[in-house]
């Protein structure tokens, strides 16, 4: 048990006022609350109004470690493992035996350091305050089990850098390592918290799109030349769903999805380039394209597809699901006549927008359900929820919804199950 004092309390925060890379870290309100408690606690020497300084800032520490619902340990690895730095930015392009050697010493050194902090009891926080305070008992402390490491560093942090380095060139760091899905919007990339968790094996029929879609993602994984691709079909029939349980499938392996509305397609570029170093592989998506005839807003993404005198990124593929074939409307007034003098090379025009779908190296086509398909597809989500049902019951359900709603696709089966599913189990309960 450590010895309670302002003496230990000093070490502790000389050595968080000593990180080189890491003090990243402790810029969250945990560890500007821990700051606090610490300072509050080093320089108390009892009197009435430290006294109440000491609870303050150990109630602000308590709440803002309540509010992540980890345990003390488990939130500092998080934040260590996300941390963006010198160190882990460039452990995420080199071995380690490429990597400067002071890089490494103050890695190591910021290892001991949040190890020492990884071992700091709440208890015993609770207990210095209790001492500073002079309090009968010691203030209630916020104990929980700490979460396993998702990198294994025991029993020395310093000795098990290897292990970190390896991490970062799989996980990533920053936002890419906290992240896995995320949305442009207004200027930035803001990661998503809760991404759909749709798995491949969740998605019936349509096989033949979705092995094309997963060998070609496989590709970019596996650092070769992936295509652009295009999934166009009818409503309903699991095209995006597709897309984003690849998110759930590969994210270990470093994938990232990036979802861009039409709206911003100008920054298509923009986000191109900002990926073009990182370690990671992206999916950017675009979902439910089409282009009007005035619409200008293709010339961006045509830009990425065809790309210029830079060369196109091999981390970068852009995915893209429509209910149209040729992306851009045409209409019959748009067709060039003799008589036409605004544009020499009208006929030129139309082929530049019905063509633009070509610059998809891919194009998966997602045919409408027939009744057998729909029933398929209902059968395997049934089976996957467990729905106690007999089969014949189930399908005369499954076409009355197909009869009331919404037709039959995919989309409608999910929707059946997911209605029929409450159903039941809201007549179990009563």
């Amino acid at each position: 048990m450590k010895e309670f004092g302002a003496a230990t309390i000093a070490q502790y925060r000389q050595q968080t006022a000593s990180l080189l890379l890491y003090q990243a870290v402790l810029n969250d309100t945990v560890g500007q609350t821990f700051l606090s408690l610490l300072e509050a606690l080093s320089t108390s020497k009892g009197l009435t109004n430290e006294r109440a300084q000491c609870l303050t800032a150990y109630g602000k520490w308590f709440q803002a470690l309540a509010n992540t619902g980890k345990s003390w340990g488990g939130h500092l690895v998080e934040r260590m493992l996300i941390a963006d730095n010198a160190f882990t930015q460039a452990a995420q392009r080199l071995t380690m035996a490429k990597l400067p050697v002071p890089l490494i010493a103050a890695a190591r050194h910021d290892l001991n350091i949040l190890q020492n902090l990884y071992g700091l009891s709440p208890s015993y926080v609770s207990q210095c305050v209790q001492t500073a305070c002079q309090l009968p008992q010691a203030p209630v402390v916020w104990s929980l089990m700490p979460e396993p490491l998702p990198v294994d560093l025991s029993p020395d942090w310093s000795a098990g850098i290897d292990n970190l380095v390896t991490y970062y060139q799989h996980q990533g760091t920053g936002k890419f390592g906290q992240f896995r899905g995320f949305r442009w919007q207004q200027g930035q990339l803001l990661g998503i918290t809760e991404p759909d968790p749709i798995r491949l094996e969740d998605l019936a029929a349509y096989d033949g799109p979705k092995d094309a879609l997963v060998k070609n993602t496989e590709f970019l994984l596996a650092g070769f030349n992936a295509l652009n691709v295009l999934l166009y079909g009818s409503r309903g029939a699991g095209k995006s769903s597709l897309v984003k349980a690849l998110l759930t499938e590969y994210g270990d392996r470093g994938l990232r999805l990036i979802e861009v509305a039409k709206a911003d397609l100008y920054d298509l570029p923009t986000i191109v380039e900002s990926l073009r170093p990182q370690p990671q592989k992206f999916i950017i998506f675009v979902d439910d394209l089409s282009f009007e005839e005035d619409d200008d807003a293709f010339k961006a993404l045509k830009v990425v597809l065809e790309g210029g005198l830079t060369r196109r990124p091999q981390n970068v593929v852009v995915y893209a699901t429509s209910n149209r074939r040729h992306l851009v409307r045409e209409f019959f007034a748009d067709r060039p006549r003799p008589r036409d003098a605004d544009e020499l090379k009208s006929w030129d025009t139309v082929q530049e927008k019905l063509s633009f779908s070509d610059r998809f190296g891919l194009t998966l086509t997602f045919e409408a359900a027939d009744q057998p398909m729909y029933l398929d597809i209902v059968h395997h989500l049934a089976k996957q929820v467990g729905l106690d049902l007999s089969l014949e019951d189930l399908d005369y359900r499954a076409r009355q919804w197909a009869t009331r709603h919404n037709g039959r696709s995919g989309r409608s089966a999910r929707q059946f199950i997911d209605f029929l599913s409450a159903e039941l189990a809201l007549d179990t309960e009563k």
